[in-house]
């Protein structure tokens, strides 16, 4: 029987997360919840489902939900997440959230140990990880063809003018960043930053963010609001003592360079993905069926407290920069 699954906020990527369980096999999107009433009422048109314009309302009616997405916004992009999160966990519904986990540690906090007190599922989209690229890299990483990981160079980078707090461009952009870090080198122990703003910007739209991992690695992420599509979007380094890798754009390219040889391993476009757009598919079908085999809530992957242990990173650095100082986590 396939899984009945909501989403709630369905603007832009509500609406393809949606989309992807729409087309799923294993699920059914039967409600579509949006506190915008017009935005509910076209979602749930144009997808087939009930709509609702609370979560409340969602959980009175007692539709069976067995999942649900939790795509809402706010401020930094992670503003609007916990209410409707604590709301599902509470009523024992697995729920996979939009990135950020919370613009606020705090908030994060609760959300994970709610799921995990409850023992829920809860994941949130770093969608990165679940490219076939990244996946064959990891493959890498854990039967030690790179040998023992030395350090990470990370680079993350688009073009958005948006100017609303200082710390934006790092609390939107770089859960991304941080969680492709850690996929591959594990966690972090220190933390250094340093922030600039761009040409007429009035928050910190780039930054340089230094890193020390548990496993005595080093690590480097360079990202920023001011760079355009020439500039490439996205690239990963990482190096061992026995090689390395570079994955270039999320998904498009991934190379191998052994250390003592000048032949290389090349990758473009592996299981056909294209682009970043491509990886909601490939990310929400791992939570779709990993829910579908029952897989236990504390081997989710891409789980809250992987979200929150970036957001952990973030906060990190922007405490190391205000103070001048490494912080330790």
């Amino acid at each position: 029987m396939a899984l009945q699954v909501g989403v709630v906020g369905v603007g832009n990527i509500g609406s393809i997360h949606a989309n992807v369980y729409k087309d799923h096999p294993k699920t059914e999107l039967v409600a579509v919840c949006d506190i915008v009433k017009q935005k509910a009422d076209a979602a749930a048109e144009k997808f087939g489902a009930r709509a609702f314009y609370s979560v409340q309302e969602m959980l009175d009616s007692g539709i069976k939900l067995d999942a649900v997405s939790v795509c809402t916004k706010g401020e930094e992009n992670g503003g609007e997440h916990f209410a409707p999160t604590m709301e599902l966990l509470e009523a024992g519904i697995p729920v996979l959230g939009e990135k950020p986990i919370s613009n606020r540690i705090e908030e994060g906090k609760q959300m994970v140990e709610l799921a995990r007190s409850k023992q829920i599922p809860y994941a949130v989209n770093l969608n990165h990880r679940f490219t076939p690229a990244a996946l064959r890299a990891k493959e890498w990483v854990e039967s030690g063809r790179l040998g023992q990981l030395h350090m990470i160079n990370m680079r993350m980078w688009i073009n958005n003018p948006v100017e609303t707090s200082p710390w934006f461009h790092l609390r939107a952009l770089h859960p991304h960043s941080f969680d492709v870090i850690r996929y591959f080198c594990g966690d972090v122990k220190k933390v250094a930053a340093f922030m600039m703003k761009g040409e007429g910007r009035k928050i910190w739209s780039n930054t340089q963010v230094l890193l020390q991992f548990e496993n005595g690695a080093i690590g480097n992420l360079v990202g920023s609001y001011d760079a355009g599509k020439s500039y490439g979007l996205e690239l990963c380094e990482v190096v061992g003592s026995k090689g390395r890798f570079v994955l270039e754009d999320a998904c498009e390219h991934l190379t191998f360079y052994p250390r003592t040889s000048i032949e290389t391993e090349t990758y473009s476009y592996l299981g056909g993905m294209r682009s970043f757009p491509e990886t909601f598919k490939s990310r929400i079908g791992d939570w779709i069926n990993q829910l579908d085999a029952g897989v236990p809530y504390d081997q989710i992957n891409g789980s809250g407290e992987d979200a929150l242990k970036v957001q952990m990173i973030i906060e990190a650095a922007i405490q190391s920069w205000e103070t001048g100082q490494i912080v330790e986590l």
